[in-house]
């Protein structure tokens, strides 16, 4: 077993150089450091061109293929560095890759005027020829390592290993030539390299390569939230330390390597320590038992585990397969995973469908999946925690389908929906998406008394304009002025607050008019069929009596049921809980009608000069056309 378990962040490879000329600290080709996000993208981008050129063509496909190589980099240089320092100890050091299967063994280059005697696997391979390095990836590393989850003594980072190349059956990249030129690439990609003045310094790598997959016309942009808003999201909602945090549909694992970035932070700058708890101790729990999510797709689930490793999480709880029918593709990591959790972040996938006889467990079934993505998360919400969402805009204005109506009635009685921000209507069209979307931001284990509102809906988005942080500051600062006396915000522009109570309670009153026909109807009927009853037992039969009488029960019925329409509609009109800005300025024209008289007699002397000019060129043009034509 590996030891010390302490150290083992890929990502905190970054504070300690390790000793070993192998692994010493290297630089890229042109000898300077990574040191802005800017170097970085660029040196991930140029594999990729690599990638592109042999074959692997979509960012989908070189994504997934560069995180399970860089991945295998950066735990080789892990693990070396861990080695070095159990051997300074005096432990015992068991690395979770063996030779010949280690990065430094089959990829890490060796100058072709090395020494003979410093060889590796990838040496010996290349100077045989014949592409016999890359059968060896084929048929001899991916298959290797993606059995080391089902040993019997399997470690939680074997696993990880394992699943990391779940979906990978073979290197996509066609020729050994451009494998060796992405190998050399990624090589030079060293956690000594990047800036270390970010958190987790590999997370650069990550952050730019997982833009490139939300990008418009990717065809993995539904997996891609914009960092901006997790980073908001994150914020507002502010996990804790000794809290578990959950994202029933992690994607690429933006939510929850945000939420480590945000808690790392915090117990780096001391807010964010518990009391009784060391700042060691807080690290730990960070890494090993706070963060687990959901996703269903074969290519994006590696990706989720190494961004979060890239992260410092050192045990991503990642369960695979579909979050909604339960259908398990693995589960080996997510054993031990509680029931609920104190901390839910997610942007569930909507427009989606699911067969609604694969689904159980759901109290009003619906196809669509951003509903059923609510329900889960409503019902697997601890007492007391709290909850950010993105949501289409439709789930809060619908009130015409039963499971849309009912899901938000069971939001707004079992938690506290105390704020929805308004997005614009291109947050996630460099995604491939239009919808316009909200945050949903709400407590579980008081009904919803007042509902505050902010609206950004008026900020144009576009590829060169998205969202910054910028976009997001004045909500954050009016979301911390609460009142301590009423508990509400501030009222702006931007802002409002709804008295969900008093409008549930004008809903119920202006039903009970028609629940009263509806009630009076029904009595009227029931009585009406009584008679109906004594008409049929008459001897002589009264026909006509009995044809009167079906006829009255069921105009009767039918005033009931429009009645009870009317009411239902009143009533479920109070869930419609589109964002509506009562304080938004109308645009008003103030010119006066002289103002305009005088406008539209100056646009009129500019039409009749423009076609005076116009008409004195005409005959210069004719004469000229006369003058050229063939006789």
């Amino acid at each position: 077993m590996a030891r010390p378990r302490k150290t083992a962040t890929p990502a905190a490879a970054a504070s300690v150089a390790t000793t070993n000329g192998k692994g010493a600290a290297r630089t890229a080709k042109n000898g300077k450091k990574l040191g802005t996000q800017q170097s970085v993208d660029a040196a991930i981008y140029s594999i990729c061109d690599v990638m592109r050129r042999g074959n692997v063509t979509s960012a989908k496909e070189y994504v997934a293929e560069l995180t399970w190589l860089l991945f295998l980099r950066i735990l080789d240089e892990t693990e070396e560095r861990e080695a070095e320092e159990a051997r300074i100890l005096g432990h015992e050091f068991t690395p979770n890759i063996a030779k010949p299967y280690r990065w430094r063994d089959w990829a890490r280059p060796i100058p072709p005027k090395a020494d003979k005697s410093e060889t590796n696997k990838r040496r010996e391979l290349t100077e045989e020829g014949g592409g016999r390095l890359l059968e060896f990836v084929n048929s001899k590393l991916i298959p290797h390592l993606k059995k080391m989850r089902d040993k019997p003594d399997a470690t939680p980072r074997q696993k990880i290993i394992a699943e990391i190349l779940s979906g990978v059956e073979r290197i996509r990249i066609d020729t050994q030539t451009n494998l060796l030129e992405v190998l050399d690439k990624v090589h030079e990609i060293s956690s000594n390299d990047i800036d270390p003045t970010h958190v987790f310094a590999l997370s650069q790598v990550y952050e730019g390569l997982l833009l490139k997959m939300g990008e418009k016309g990717s065809d993995a942009g539904q997996f891609f939230t914009p960092r901006e808003l997790i980073r908001t999201m994150v914020q507002v909602i502010a996990p804790k330390v000794g809290e578990r945090v959950f994202d029933p549909c992690c994607g690429t694992g933006g939510f929850l390597a945000q939420a480590a970035q945000y808690m790392h932070e915090r117990i780096k700058d001391g807010t964010g320590v518990p009391k009784k708890m060391s700042s060691a101790s807080a690290t730990e729990a960070v890494k090993h038992t706070t963060f687990y999510g959901r996703e269903k797709e074969n290519l994006i689930y590696p990706i989720a585990l190494a961004n979060l490793i890239m992260h410092g999480i050192d045990d991503p709880h990642i369960w695979h397969g579909n979050a909604l029918t339960g259908n398990e593709t693995y589960g080996g990591l997510y054993k031990g995973a509680p029931g609920a959790y104190e901390v839910i972040l997610a942007n569930p996938p909507f427009g989606g469908k699911e067969n609604a006889n694969s689904l159980t467990g759901f109290d009003y079934p619906t196809s669509a999946t951003e509903v059923l993505f609510l329900q889960q998360i409503i019902r697997t919400l601890a007492p007391g925690g709290r909850c950010g969402l993105v949501m289409p805009e439709g789930v809060l204005f619908r009130t015409n389908e039963e499971a849309f109506t009912k899901t938000k009635k069971k939001l707004l009685e079992e938690c506290d929906l105390w704020c929805i921000v308004s997005l614009p209507g291109g947050v996630f069209t460099a995604a491939g998406a239009g919808v316009k979307t909200n945050l949903l931001f709400f407590t579980r284990g008081k009904a919803t008394e007042k509902i505050w509102y902010y609206d950004l809906s008026d900020r144009k988005v576009g590829k060169k304009t998205p969202m910054t942080v910028e976009d997001f500051k004045d909500f954050i600062d009016l979301l911390g002025k609460v009142d301590p006396k009423t508990g509400t915000r501030p009222d702006s522009e931007k802002s409002w607050t709804m008295n969900f109570t008093a409008r549930r309670r004008k809903a119920a009153d202006d039903a009970r008019p028609f629940r009263t026909i509806e009630a009076e109807k029904k009595v009227a009927a029931d009585m009406v069929k009584d008679r109906l009853s004594t008409l049929k037992q008459a001897r002589p039969k009264n026909d006509a009596a009995i044809e009167a009488a079906d006829a009255e029960i069921a105009g009767l019925l039918r005033e009931s049921r429009d009645a009870a329409s009317k009411a239902q509609a009143i009533e479920d009109a109070v869930y419609d809980l589109k964002a509506v800005n009562p304080n938004k300025k109308a645009e008003v024209d103030s010119r006066t009608p002289a103002e305009l008289l005088e406008l539209i007699e100056l646009k009129g002397r500019e039409m009749t000069d423009a076609l005076t000019a116009l008409r004195a060129m005409s005959p210069r043009t004719s004469s000229s056309s006369r003058a050229s034509a063939p006789r």
